[in-house]
C-alpha cells in the first residue's frame, strides 16, 4: 500500500479518534468531577456527611470502574442503540467511552480534592459559608491543578480505549490498524497507526503537565489571600486576630538618652 492510499485512511481514522476521545472526555469530566465531589462531601468528616450515600455511591463507582472495557462495551450495546440508534460507528462509541470514564476520573477528583488543607474549608464554614461555597471557593480552586492532572490521565486512557473500541467497529486509528495493519498483513500501516497514537499521548501528556505546573505555580502565589481568608475568619468567630506589633521607628530610637550608671 503505497502513502498516497494510507494518506486518506490515516486523516479520517485520526478525526474518527480525536471525535471519540473529545466528546468522551468532555462528558467523564462532567460526570465525574460532581461525582467524586460527592464521594468527599458525604464521607466521614465530610460537609455533607452521610455514611450511606457514600458507600453506596462508592461500591457503584468501585464495580463500574473494575469492569473491562471490551466487556462494557458488549453489556451496553442495548443502552447504545437506544441512545444513538446504532452500535457500530464513532457516535456509538462515545456512550461505553463516556461510561466507562465516569468513575476512572471520579476516582481521581476524590483523591485530589481530599488533598485540599481543612482548615480553609473550617475557615469558609465559620463565616457562614454554605456547602456551594464551600465547594465553590475552597475546594475546586485549591485542588485545580491535580484535577487537571486527572483530566489528562484520563484522556490518554480513553485514547486506549478508543483504539480497543476500533476492534469492534467504532472506526478510528484501532479499527485502522486491525482491519488494515492486522488482518490485510500491512505491517508499514500499523507501525504508522501506532507512532500516530504515541506523539498524541505525548502532546496531550505534555499539555496537561505544562498546564498543572503553571496552576500549582499560581496557587502556591497566593499564600497571602488564604491568610486572609483565614485571619477573616477566625475574627467573625469570635477570636479577633491579634493586633500586630508596633515597631520604634528609628529616629524614636535615636532619641532615647541613655542611661547613666552611678
Amino acid at each position: 500500500m503505497t502513502w498516497s492510499e494510507m494518506e486518506p485512511l490515516l486523516e479520517q481514522a485520526c478525526w474518527d479518534t480525536l471525535y471519540m476521545v473529545g466528546w468522551s472526555a468532555l462528558i467523564a469530566v462532567a460526570g465525574g468531577l460532581p461525582l467524586g465531589v460527592l464521594l468527599v462531601l458525604t464521607d466521614r468528616g465530610g460537609v455533607l456527611q452521610n455514611v450511606v450515600v457514600n458507600k453506596v455511591v462508592g461500591q457503584v463507582v468501585n464495580i463500574a470502574r473494575s469492569m473491562p472495557f471490551i466487556i462494557l462495551m458488549v453489556a451496553l450495546i442495548s443502552f447504545t442503540r437506544a441512545i444513538v440508534g446504532t452500535t457500530i460507528g464513532p457516535e456509538a462509541a462515545i456512550v461505553p467511552l463516556a461510561i466507562g470514564a465516569i468513575p476512572f476520573y471520579a476516582r481521581l477528583v476524590e483523591t485530589s480534592v481530599r488533598e485540599v488543607d481543612g482548615g480553609l474549608v473550617e475557615a469558609v464554614q465559620s463565616m457562614g459559608g454554605s456547602t456551594w461555597t464551600v465547594v465553590r471557593k475552597v475546594l475546586l480552586p485549591e485542588s485545580l491543578p491535580s484535577l487537571i492532572s486527572s483530566a489528562t490521565t484520563t484522556i490518554v486512557a480513553l485514547i486506549g480505549y478508543s483504539a480497543m473500541a476500533g476492534t469492534v467497529g467504532a472506526g478510528g486509528l484501532g479499527d485502522l490498524a486491525v482491519r488494515y495493519g492486522y488482518l490485510r498483513f500491512e505491517t508499514k500501516l500499523m507501525w504508522i497507526t501506532v507512532a500516530i497514537l504515541a506523539v498524541v499521548i505525548a502532546i496531550i501528556q505534555f499539555a496537561g503537565d505544562l498546564a498543572a505546573r503553571g496552576l500549582s505555580h499560581r496557587g502556591r502565589s497566593s499564600v497571602a489571600p488564604r491568610l486572609v481568608l483565614l485571619r477573616g475568619g477566625a475574627s467573625r468567630a469570635g477570636k479577633p486576630a491579634p493586633a500586630p506589633e508596633r515597631r520604634a521607628a528609628p529616629a524614636e530610637i535615636e532619641s532615647v538618652e541613655p542611661t547613666k550608671v552611678p
